[in-house]
């Protein structure tokens, strides 16, 4: 389970967020959230999160044994061989596949392309100072997915917004994740965002809040929001802007909670569209009794 984080919930969780929001999203006027997509999409999560870290302990092995923070992970005290990694990453694939012939034809063929995504990201940050990024288009495929799975289509009036928000989103707080480890990943070599920016940190996290902030404005323009998922969207913005204002760049423990804490703009913002999506028919049903009145 150490290969898996499975201890460890907020990976998943932060992947699962951007489900949930396309779920919610893609929910018809006055209807809660599909809850049985809910749950699938969560395993779902749980599965292919667990085989991202398995694929990235497997690439990374021979690095993670000269970082403090991950010198202890089972490939590298041996607790486990690369045969057991490969036996276990299979399962996980396999019952993450079992999730996925769950759902419509178009969702699955969309789905099983993110798989191109999940195995590259961990050589990214060998080439490239923006590995972030990678994750980022991998971490919130389910943006995409969650529309899908209602509606075996993609509106990308709405998706691309939310998509792109949610990019943003992971730029944010992984480069908050990456600091770290600054110092063990400029001496190994190993490449972030966060190496990058560098003391120009905190200026660049302001930039991917606000980024994110606008394409979920954005989505709930193109979609018709009412104020719960504006309510919404303000609540997370103090909340992601006080990160960065509190922020210790050089505190290691500070920014490990300070990524956790991300988890609070993944539930806000499901909260927010589901209640706004409840409010719809609420509007609408308030307006035709006003107008049959009238008549």
């Amino acid at each position: 389970m150490d290969l898996m984080r499975f201890s460890r919930p907020t990976g998943w969780l932060l992947l699962y967020w951007p489900c949930t929001w396309s779920i919610a999203l893609a929910s018809m006027a006055g209807e809660l959230p599909n809850f049985e997509m809910l749950g699938l999409f969560g395993l779902g999560a749980i599965m292919m999160r667990g085989a991202g870290c398995t694929i990235n302990d497997m690439w990374d092995k021979d690095i993670d044994k000269k970082v403090e923070r991950t010198k202890q992970r089972p490939l590298v005290i041996k607790s486990l061989s690369m045969f057991d990694a490969w036996v276990f990453l299979a399962g996980q694939l396999g019952l993450g596949l079992l999730v996925l012939l769950q759902l419509n034809l178009y969702t699955i063929m969309v789905g099983a392309s993110s798989l191109v995504l999940v195995t590259v990201y961990p050589l990214m940050k060998r080439i490239t100072y923006w590995p972030q990024f990678v994750l980022g288009l991998t971490f919130n495929w389910g943006a995409l997915l969650g529309w899908s799975a209602i509606h075996s289509s993609i509106d990308f009036t709405a998706c691309l917004p939310l998509y792109a928000a949610g990019v943003a989103w992971t730029l944010f707080y992984d480069t908050i994740y990456g600091l770290q480890d600054r110092k063990d990943d400029s001496k190994y070599d190993i490449l972030s965002t966060a190496i990058l920016f560098g003391s120009k940190s905190k200026f660049w996290l302001s930039y991917f809040a606000t980024t994110s902030l606008g394409c979920l404005i954005t989505c709930g323009i193109n979609t018709g929001q009412t104020w719960p998922y504006y309510l919404a969207v303000s609540v997370a913005g103090v909340h992601m802007f006080n990160q960065v204002h509190t922020l210790d760049i050089n505190n290691s423990n500070d920014c490990g909670k300070k990524f956790v804490s991300n988890n609070h703009v993944g539930w806000i913002m499901f909260l927010g569209i589901a209640l706004s999506t409840l409010l719809k028919t609420s509007n609408d049903d308030k307006n035709e009794n006003t107008n049959l009145a009238n008549n």
